[in-house]
């Protein structure tokens, strides 16, 4: 029986002409980790926006957690549980790590305007309930010793990580990574892929990820879905996947142009 958290139906959508997701399905289980793939273009992204609310679909829906989607504002997204990063990192640089954090937990707000302007006690206990979560985010994700460092003097690593941490701020059961390894070297690639990790097996959040990097794709997925010019291309596990022909073409060439690099690779190793 499926146990699908989110579930992508037919999903298109046209801009002006150009056809840029094209009756795409798929379902996201509880407790996976579940990653886009495909050559710059393929739709990858659109489809995140398409989650989000920041696009509407031409054709199709989602659904998540039994819920259709097309009537959910993108303000209101991230309050069901829905949570995003962006490749392009997206924090206040001249706020530290702590007030970006704390920013996350704005969904979880119960006080109103009155409340915050005399500091009631409801709103005292508030704001300590809100720091005791970004702590437990902090100590999670190793970020104690940024903690009061501006976002705009931290190393590009660690941003992302931040990133990240906020997005965990909000509790949500579905985090969306679009693109995580983006920019980082090959250590702080493997630390990503720790986290994300953690992030499953741990806390217990399903994971949709959106990535190049096949390295962190395999190490962290336990399913991927590959498209190209917006089509559905192969699903299965990474292996199943990265060795499909059509992904194959859609990488590198034509079957027969992989083949050749092969050969051409391997006189070069033995001459």
């Amino acid at each position: 029986m499926s146990d699908a958290l989110l579930s992508a139906h037919n999903l298109s959508v046209r801009f002006g002409g150009v056809l840029a997701v094209n009756n795409v399905s798929f379902d996201v289980q509880r407790g996976e980790v579940f990653t886009l793939i495909g050559p710059n273009g393929a739709g990858k992204t659109t489809v995140f926006n398409l989650i989000s609310g920041i696009y509407t679909p031409t054709a199709g829906h989602i659904t998540y957690n039994g819920q259709h989607m097309a009537s959910v504002p993108p303000h209101a997204v991230a309050g069901l549980g829905i949570a995003r990063t962006f490749q392009n990192i997206e924090l206040f640089e001249h706020a530290t790590v702590l007030q970006n954090l704390l920013i996350g937990r704005h969904t979880h707000r119960q006080t109103g305007l009155w409340q915050e302007m005399f500091f009631t006690p409801q709103t005292r206990a508030a704001e300590i309930a809100a720091r005791e979560k970004v702590e437990h985010v902090i100590d999670f994700l190793d970020l104690q010793h940024h903690r009061d460092s501006m976002v705009a003097g931290l190393p590009y690593g660690v941003r992302k990580v931040v990133e990240m941490a906020r997005a965990l701020c909000t509790e949500p059961q579905l985090l969306l990574l679009d693109e995580p390894s983006s920019g980082l070297n090959v250590e702080e690639t493997d630390d990503m892929a720790f986290w994300i990790a953690d992030i499953k097996n741990v806390l217990g959040i399903t994971v949709l990820m959106v990535e190049h990097d096949m390295s962190l794709v395999s190490k962290v997925s336990d399913r991927v879905l590959a498209m190209s010019q917006g089509e559905v291309l192969a699903m299965g596990t990474p292996a199943e996947v990265q060795s499909h022909p059509g992904v194959i073409e859609a990488y590198l060439g034509t079957i027969d142009d992989v083949s050749s690099l092969r050969r051409d690779h391997a006189k070069e190793q033995h001459p």
